[in-house]
């Protein structure tokens, strides 16, 4: 039984932001100390994911456990009141959370969620240096030129070589 009145319980959750949450303030903090520039809640993408990174063609996602249903994550476990209802809720947002990764791939983009859990103390480090390692690879992968070969080096591009000394046809 919950031990929070109805109106309490309300307010608590009607408290909890979906927008500046500590774990993306967190991220957001870190990219821009790397020298990463990115736009937030992007309206026209879908999801509105919490950072877009244009230049890498990246969008990423910083997701709470308990509400996008991080499985085998201790953070994600459902209320012992009302499980029907917290059920259902989870599996709705992993199924949009599911379909807005779709449409992002679809359009060319590359998704990374951030869970909560990796943003905790003794691992957020880590993370954050794998997130950077990742946005490297992406760009570089997006942005790698072949180098050119001995023959492209070769190729001339005027015309025919002219020995000196040697009289030319047109005189």
């Amino acid at each position: 039984m919950d031990k929070l009145t109805k109106e309490q319980r309300h307010r608590c959750m009607s408290a909890i932001r979906s927008k500046n949450t500590k774990p993306e303030l967190m991220v957001r903090k870190f990219l821009f100390s790397r020298g990463f520039r990115y736009r937030l809640n992007h309206p026209r993408l879908p999801g509105h994911p919490d950072l877009v990174l244009r230049k890498y063609r990246t969008v990423i996602f910083v997701n709470g456990c308990f509400w996008h249903g991080h499985e085998g994550c201790r953070f994600y476990v459902l209320p012992k009141s009302n499980v029907n209802f917290w059920q259902a809720k989870v599996e709705r947002n992993r199924a949009r959370d599911a379909e807005e990764r779709h449409k992002l791939t679809a359009m060319g983009w590359h998704c990374i969620t951030i869970w909560e859990c990796q943003l905790k103390p003794k691992v957020r480090q880590q993370t954050l240096e794998s997130l950077a390692h990742t946005l490297y690879h992406i760009f570089l992968q997006n942005h790698a030129r072949p180098y050119p070969t001995e023959e492209q080096q070769l190729q001339k591009v005027a015309e025919e070589e002219q020995h000196y000394g040697a009289k030319s046809s047109d005189s």
